[in-house]
């Protein structure tokens, strides 16, 4: 199969490299199905998160951890149990949506609603955590000088 995308002309994939998400991501509940496409080959610290759906919808995620170390997302135990989350969470991977600006000091990624991806299954959750340090829009300048 072929998909039409935003940032890679037009490219094959292959059923098994979709990402399934149940609910759709927030605001996009009619979109079910995503390639994810990394922008380095061999990392997932910046992926074009495409919709086969609509060719015109792709989401920049990044590995929040490459950003930001401390990251400890949890999941709810809801949540856990609909994406047969491991007792341990090995199959768990998490990423984070970033709102991209021309002026860079003006992008930000959201900590609050990653997405949670169970590498097995290849199923997928926008979820919210319980957590009041996390925000919807952390500036990534400040996770830049954080690095430094």
């Amino acid at each position: 199969m072929e998909i039409k995308t935003q940032y890679f002309g037009t490219i094959p994939y292959s059923e098994g490299e979709l990402i399934h998400f149940s609910d759709g991501l927030f605001g996009f509940s009619h979109l079910k199905n995503y390639v994810p496409l990394a922008f380095q080959d061999n990392s997932d610290a910046m992926i074009s998160l495409q919709s086969i759906d609509d060719d015109r919808i792709s989401f920049i995620l990044m590995n929040p951890f490459q950003l930001y170390s401390e990251y400890t997302p949890v999941l709810s135990a809801d949540d856990s149990s609909m994406l047969k989350a491991s007792y341990d969470e090995k199959n768990i991977s998490y990423y984070v949506i970033c709102v991209i600006h021309d002026n860079m000091d003006e992008s930000t990624v959201n900590l609050k609603a990653p997405i949670a991806v169970n590498t097995d299954t290849r199923e997928a959750k926008q979820i919210i955590l319980d957590n009041p340090l996390y925000k919807f829009r952390h500036p990534i300048k400040d996770f830049m000088r954080r690095e430094k």
